[in-house]
């Protein structure tokens, strides 16, 4: 009895957790908002910018914390007073900082006053720094009482030695006043005293008395904007590093908002296909593990709301592919249950001994997985790790939710005398055996399936060669800028303007209506030249900063890191795994299911090179996601493999290995069919940024379906005769 009423109280709980997630709570004591409204939002689709910052210094160890500590605290101070949205400013790779401003109106002035990172200086009209930003206290926005119109300025205050330096530098300008003098940075009156920020000078005062005290007050043609922008930059002090702009992305807010709806709309499309799916294939157990889903859906939601995770694009792609894959565990469950029934136990004894049966094998099949996110995780950077930290949250709420959730929704309809018959969990005549009748010959054609692998591998290979991968400007350096010009223009304008600025890029429409333009360049250009390009495209079709649509730059060194990464992630993800299938299975499993990994990987090298599509920081997200999902449907079989070992020892090996994937073949054919559901309303209705996530993974879920079923139980199969022979001449 008490399992019906947890049961009841938990689709009450499920109704009233969808209900306050897409409506919220409105009742003046209790106030609720609805998961959209209440979500931090990622730069990519709130609109706003990042940069990566990298310190110019040779320091190493505890002095280089220290260096990167003080100059993170001056950046946020800098950004703080700036009045930006929620701004995040960490350190990454112990000696860069990145910068996040999710929000940002103008996303490019942010980043141009954010790329003043060089030390703040003073310097008198002989070109001597009198002060450093390090010793002024406090700059604010200010008003010339003097004036007749009350004229904004800047109130400068400073620390007692600067004080002192700055009392000295004006009694000596007052001393050439009117004499000209000529420095680094043009030819001046002697009473001046500049202000250069990142070796460009942003005020240029005039002293007309000796200032003393620790107070002075900057006025001249400011407007009120000018004024406070400058104080800003002044205030926020002196950096103890110079920094080096090598990654940059802008994202326009009309983009980020437009991903957002699409993506948010696709993904329910995706679910629903899902839970239509399930109830289809699996009946009365597809209905229970789809309210499970709908539980694992709400629980997800106030985990990101309760650790205030911040939503990418990335990551609601990730939440989407955990939804998919989460459904594996049911999957699996769902096969057992079939089976036993199969064998003539009644329904409540085969419920029992399914979940009994299935359990180390999603347990197995799916930490295998969250190695795969763990290393992504710890190697991934910005949306990439935010992709994984989706993932690995998926897995764990996955497994709970059908171990415990879906197990108790079961063992209620299994106890029903109404839906508790056969006919509400098996299909007529098949019970589990949907695939018992069909010859599956995988090692008697075992030389095809490598073939067919080994064809690919090197066609793909083969086309890379001889005309090149196409590798994006992450992995190669460069510049890309996406603009909405709001009409189809001439190019060959846009690349005069181009070729005006010394800049060598490759112009193509984009859009619809190519109503928009991408402008993509080998090098990798600044703020300062991306400003330059920029303001002249506006000037010559009536545009502003709120046509741009994105805007993305890459330094070389972080291409060739991002592509040592890779390999470093993929080669620490298949020792993980294989220490772990060794230790739960044994070594032989373990170097065949990494053998069969190191196709998919080849495979999904092999489709990009073949079809020419670009590789860049999705593709290597995608490719760790593949070889947690290939090896989770590979370990399914392998434990198929060896539970068959156990009851039948004198099955040859060849047997074993057709059998295995003949009895798990419905439940990857399941789990590949769910996954891609999830996914494909993505590919279809998402933009072109998520399409770059969800295509990879794509043919990666195709490649790793095909080799957990052709490939890895051949490989099995060719070191298990290995080890055998080499054991019987050993004897």
């Amino acid at each position: 009895m008490w399992k019906k009423i947890v049961s009841a109280l938990m689709v009450i709980l499920i109704v009233l957790g969808l209900f306050v997630s897409l409506n919220g709570i409105n009742t003046g004591s209790i106030n609720i908002p609805n998961a959209k409204d209440n979500v931090s939002l990622g730069l990519d689709l709130a609109g706003g910018a990042y940069v990566v910052l990298e310190a110019e210094t040779d320091a190493q160890g505890e002095e280089l914390d220290k260096l990167m500590e003080q100059t993170q605290a001056v950046i946020e101070n800098r950004v703080n007073e700036m009045g930006l949205s929620e701004p995040t400013v960490t350190i990454e790779s112990k000696n860069r900082i990145r910068v996040e401003l999710p929000g940002a109106q103008d996303a490019q002035a942010a980043l141009d006053a954010i790329g003043k990172t060089a030390q703040l200086e003073f310097v008198d009209a002989w070109g001597n720094v009198v002060v450093t930003g390090a010793e002024v206290k406090d700059a604010v926005l200010g008003f010339d009482s003097n004036s007749i119109g009350n004229d904004p300025g800047i109130s400068i205050q400073f620390n007692s030695q600067g004080s002192d330096a700055f009392w000295q530098a004006t009694k000596k300008a007052l001393e050439h006043k009117g004499e000209s003098v000529t420095n680094q940075y043009g030819t001046y009156d002697g009473a001046q005293i500049l202000i250069v920020l990142d070796g460009e000078v942003i005020s240029e005062p005039r002293v007309n008395e000796e200032i003393s005290g620790g107070q002075a007050f900057i006025s001249g043609s400011y407007t009120k904007e000018t004024a406070a922008a400058d104080a800003a930059l002044i205030r926020g002090g002196s950096l103890p590093v110079t920094l080096n702009e090598i990654t940059t992305s802008i994202v326009g807010a009309s983009l980020g908002a437009d991903s957002f709806d699409k993506a948010l709309f696709a993904g329910a499309l995706g679910i629903a296909f899902i839970i239509i799916f399930m109830i289809a294939a699996y009946k009365l157990m597809g209905a229970a593990a789809s309210l499970a889903l709908l539980l694992y859906i709400v629980v997800y939601i106030w985990i990101y709301e309760f650790f205030g995770a911040v939503l990418t694009l990335p990551g609601i792609f990730g939440i989407l592919l955990s939804i998919g894959m989460a459904v594996d565990a049911n999957v699996i469950i769902f096969a057992r249950i079939r089976e036993e029934i199969a064998a003539g136990k009644t329904v409540r004894a085969a419920v029992r001994s399914g979940f009994s049966r299935a359990t180390s094998t999603i347990i197995d099949s799916n930490v295998t997985t969250l190695i795969a996110g763990i290393v992504l995780y710890q190697f991934g950077t910005g949306s990439v790790k935010g992709f994984a930290w989706t993932l690995m949250i998926g897995i764990i709420i996955s497994m709970i939710t059908a171990l415990l959730v879906t197990r108790l929704f079961i063992i209620v309809l299994a106890e029903s005398r109404t839906l508790g018959q056969k006919k509400f969990f098996v299909y007529s005549g098949k019970a589990g055996r949907e695939f018992e009748d069909k010859s599956l010959p995988v090692i008697s054609k075992r030389k095809i399936w490598y073939a067919i692998s080994i064809c690919i591998i090197l066609a793909g290979f083969l086309m890379g060669a001889v005309r090149g991968f196409n590798t994006g400007i992450d992995f190669t350096g460069g510049t890309m800028i996406q603009i909405d010009t709001e009409q189809q223009i001439d190019l060959a304008t846009v690349e005069q303007i181009l070729d005006d600025a010394g800049v060598k890029a490759n112009v193509i429409y984009a859009g619809e209506n190519n109503d928009e333009i991408i402008i993509r360049t080998g090098a990798s250009l600044d703020n300062n030249a991306r400003d330059e390009i920029l303001d002249a495209i506006y000037k010559e079709y009536s545009l502003d900063s709120s046509n741009l649509m994105s805007a993305d730059q890459f330094g070389p060194s972080v291409g060739t890191e991002i592509r040592n990464n890779a390999l470093k992630s993929v080669a620490i993800a298949c020792v993980l795994m294989l220490i772990y299938i060794a230790v739960r299975f044994e070594l032989k499993f373990g170097i065949a299911a990494i053998l069969a990994l190191l196709v998919d990987v080849l495979t999904m090298i092999s489709i990009y090179g073949l079809f020419y599509i670009e590789m860049n920081s999705p593709f290597i997200a995608a490719l760790l996601i593949i070889l947690g999902y290939s090896i989770n449907n590979t370990i399914v079989v392998f434990d198929r493999i060896r539970e068959n070992i156990k009851i039948n020892k004198k099955m040859k090996p060849a047997e074993l290995v057709n059998t295995s994937v003949r009895q798990t073949l419905g439940r990857t054919i399941s789990t590949s069919v769910t996954t891609i559901l999830a996914v494909v309303a993505l590919l279809i209705l998402g933009t072109s940024s998520l399409r770059s996530y969800v295509f990879p993974v794509m043919i990666g879920l195709i490649a790793g379906t095909y080799s957990s079923i052709f490939v890895s139980g051949s490989i099995w199969y060719e070191i298990n005769n290995l080890m055998t022979k080499k054991k019987y001449h050993g004897k």
